[in-house]
């Protein structure tokens, strides 16, 4: 089970999250977006936003850096093992908690607004769920890490994630005795790469250049064969709703 976790379910979700995307973006590329609610409870759309992505980017660059810089690179810096495990837990620990917060604020607002929750996918919803479980995860390896503050145990996953990228077949065997909360936040950051490619995710792919020289809004047409159900039932009832009379019909002539 460890060999095929952490040996080959890698290689799975980086090949379903890359040819995906790529298979997405040619095939329905107006579907590649985020379908903005941004009318709605805007100022709490912008607090959470903010905390989660700043969050979220500052954790990706961490982890980025952190796993996939070569160890003779720090060691030439002069950073040590134990220093770089401090940085990771004090930094990780700031910017995770910012982006659970502003993530737990998201999920509240597209949760519990009828009408966001409305124009909400099942994939919107499940995959802020899954990043908020992903956050409590690492949140939950730090408290792991406090006891490995030389940061030895760091140097595993390293060597796990270099050799995933670099065809090492024995990757998994660096991280076989590392504890299961590290096993499950692996796994779960895999299967979030995996689902990648079918959720609203997507937009991080996208830098929005074009958004500063494009001439105007575009509109794209919906593949809805017929209305929805309320809808109709608006429209019928206000084309059935008799016009009221005018206030000079209403008055006696004298």
């Amino acid at each position: 089970m460890n060999q095929f976790f952490f040996g080959t379910f890698p290689y799975i979700a980086l090949a379903i999250g890359i040819v995906g995307s790529i298979a997405r973006y040619e095939r329905d590329p107006f579907t590649w977006k985020t379908s903005s609610s941004q009318l709605l409870r805007r100022k709490q759309l912008v607090m959470g936003s903010i905390l989660f992505h700043v969050g979220v980017l500052v954790i990706f660059a961490g982890h980025f850096v952190g796993l996939l810089t070569p160890i003779w690179v720090f060691d030439a810096l002069g950073i040590s093992h134990g220093a770089k495990q401090t940085l990771a837990v004090v930094a990780g620990g700031i910017a995770g908690i910012m982006a659970l917060v502003g993530g737990g604020m998201l999920f509240h607002r597209r949760w519990t607004d009828p009408r966001i929750r409305k124009t909400s996918s099942f994939a919107d919803i499940a995959i802020l769920a899954m990043l908020l479980a992903q956050l409590v995860l690492g949140l939950l390896t730090i408290i792991a890490s406090l006891g490995h503050l030389d940061g030895h145990e760091m140097v595993k996953f390293m060597a796990w994630a270099q050799g995933i990228f670099t065809l090492d077949g024995v990757a998994a065997s660096h991280i076989a005795d590392v504890a299961l909360i590290f096993k499950l936040h692996i796994v779960l950051g895999l299967t979030i790469i995996l689902v990648f490619p079918f959720t609203r995710l997507v937009h991080m792919l996208s830098v929005p250049v074009r958004y500063f020289t494009r001439p105007g809004y575009q509109i794209v047409r919906s593949r809805r064969q017929v209305p929805l159900p309320e809808r109709g039932a608006a429209l019928a009832t206000a084309q059935a709703k008799p016009a009221p009379a005018s206030d000079a019909a209403a008055q006696p002539a004298e």
